[in-house]
């Protein structure tokens, strides 16, 4: 039926990620570090990059698609990042749209 030691778990694992979540916020108050602020600045564009290049590592230019699916999603995902700044609207079309490409056209 219900295991005793996974209900514990689960207890255990909530705990820890509302205490992960609140601690910044008792630690910092309301003023933030300049150090926090500049991670929050760079973070992004470093994670956006490093998933880039992930995500290309392994396209080959000179067999199958020559690389077409890859270079119009990520062309779709720049654009739409530029109009609307939002990442998390830009990556989902550019993940619907490449999977769509290799699913059905290509």
């Amino acid at each position: 039926m219900f295991d005793v030691h996974a209900g514990y778990i689960v207890l255990i694992a909530g705990a820890v990620t509302v205490m992960l979540r609140f601690l910044p916020f008792i630690a910092f108050g309301k003023r933030r570090p300049e150090f926090v602020l500049y991670l929050g600045r760079v973070l992004p564009p470093a994670v956006m990059a490093m998933l880039v290049v992930y995500c290309l590592k392994g396209v080959e230019i000179l067999g199958g698609t020559h690389g077409i699916p890859e270079a119009l999603a990520c062309i779709l995902v720049a654009v739409l990042h530029v109009w609307k700044r939002n990442t998390l609207l830009s990556i989902t079309a550019g993940t619907v749209a490449y999977m769509a490409m290799i699913q059905m056209v290509f």
